[in-house]
């Protein structure tokens, strides 16, 4: 299986942010504009590039869509999401360029109505994220933009999308995202055992080198990087050398 690299960009109000553990009140912003961030990475050798529209996240529907149909024609394949809730918005961001959407909070608050986009899609247009934190003895579900909290849990959902025929898995342990803490492998690992026919993206807290090594040995399709390329703490281009 091919392990595949995806820089990160993050939006807000059209820059490129980060948040820490998800908290919009704990922002960081970075002097660089995403088109010219994108150029760069595809420089370096990217053949993807994951984008986060946070203020779609938060309010229920793609916002930062000029943004990203520049960053869709930038020369690299993106994989985006942030308020993707009706198939209007797939479509608004396949229509924008985007070669894989990526479907979080409606994935977990209306599986069935997700499992109809993977049968009129395609599995490979689709990227489920089922981003999760571990709260009263199993993984939880939060959506809008990790803000609500749900009442699903993460061993109940991936196993029921891949018997649905998903493919594309991206998943962030919320308690490291942006904390350069270091991936929870464990949790990549536990996937694989419930759901091994997905392909899991690894996201939150890579700070080194030996973080995505690590996350390709532990039988994950690809990392996605976003504030340790941003803060210089490895390349992109080594990031692909792994």
């Amino acid at each position: 299986m091919n392990f595949t690299v995806y820089p990160a960009i993050d939006l807000r109000e059209g820059r490129v942010v980060r948040l820490y553990q998800g908290d919009y009140a704990r922002q960081t912003e970075y002097a660089i504009e995403p088109l010219q961030l994108a150029h760069e990475y595809a420089g370096e050798g990217a053949k993807w590039l994951h984008v986060v529209d946070l203020d779609g996240a938060r309010n229920g529907q793609p916002t930062n869509l000029s943004t990203l149909t520049a960053l869709a024609h930038a020369g690299l394949k993106v994989q985006a999401g942030g308020g993707v809730r009706g198939e209007d918005d797939v479509r608004r961001l396949f229509d924008a360029g985007v070669t894989r959407v990526v479907v979080g909070s409606v994935a977990v608050r209306d599986p069935q109505r997700v499992i109809g986009w993977l049968e009129r899609f395609g599995s490979e247009r689709l990227t489920l994220a089922l981003d999760t934190r571990w709260r009263d003895g199993s993984w939880r579900l939060p959506s809008a933009g990790w803000e609500k909290d749900e009442d699903a849990t993460l061993d109940e959902l991936a196993p029921h999308f891949a018997a649905a025929g998903a493919r594309h898995l991206l998943c962030t342990d919320i308690d490291r995202d942006g904390t350069m803490s270091g991936p929870n492998l464990s949790l990549f690992k536990h996937l694989r055992h419930i759901a091994p026919t997905l392909q899991t993206q690894v996201s939150g807290g890579a700070r080194a080198i030996d973080d995505v090594r690590a996350a390709r040995e532990a039988g994950a399709a690809g990392i996605v990087l976003g504030r340790a390329l941003l803060e210089g703490r490895f390349t992109l281009g080594e990031a692909l050398l792994c």
